[in-house]
């Protein structure tokens, strides 16, 4: 899981969330930031309120919280969901390549952009293909037309 620091860079730089059943969300707020939620088919919901998608908890008698909306939370996605959007982006290279490599240290993701390598380092696997799904959805536009990308 990535760290929510991270989480929330990569929301501010336009990644966007289509929540699907088990995916794993944060809601910055005080209290709360420490607290992982999980989409469920048994307490927590997608519904629309009001016209926009929010987040339900149902059956949660002891949280005052029925719903917020998504905009307020951030998602936190999986390694295999950040490594799924990094081969995504990268199928339009001619020499696509993502590559994950341990050391005593932690982990390195290996990226090939542009005929460039690019080496981003991490103290876990998720945060290292987070910073380098960062870097490049922090390309621009290139990237608008990706699945969960906004420029």
């Amino acid at each position: 899981m990535i760290s929510l620091s991270l989480a929330i860079r990569l929301k501010q730089a336009g990644l966007t969330w289509q929540p699907e059943l088990h995916d794993f969300f944060a809601i910055p707020q005080p209290d709360l930031e420490d607290r992982l939620f999980v989409l469920s088919d048994m307490t927590i919901d997608i519904e629309p309120i009001f016209g926009w998608q929010a987040i339900t908890f149902n059956g949660a008698v002891e949280w005052s919280l029925d719903y917020i909306m998504t905009a307020d939370v951030v998602w936190v996605p999986t390694e295999s969901q950040l490594r799924e959007m990094l081969q995504e982006i990268l199928l339009a290279e001619e020499q696509p390549a993502v590559q994950l490599m341990s050391s005593i240290s932690g982990y390195h993701c290996q990226i090939t952009f542009d005929g460039n390598i690019h080496d981003f380092e991490a103290a876990t696997a998720s945060d290292a293909y987070g910073m380098a799904l960062l870097f490049l959805i922090q390309g621009g536009e290139r990237w608008s037309g990706v699945s969960g990308i906004q420029a």
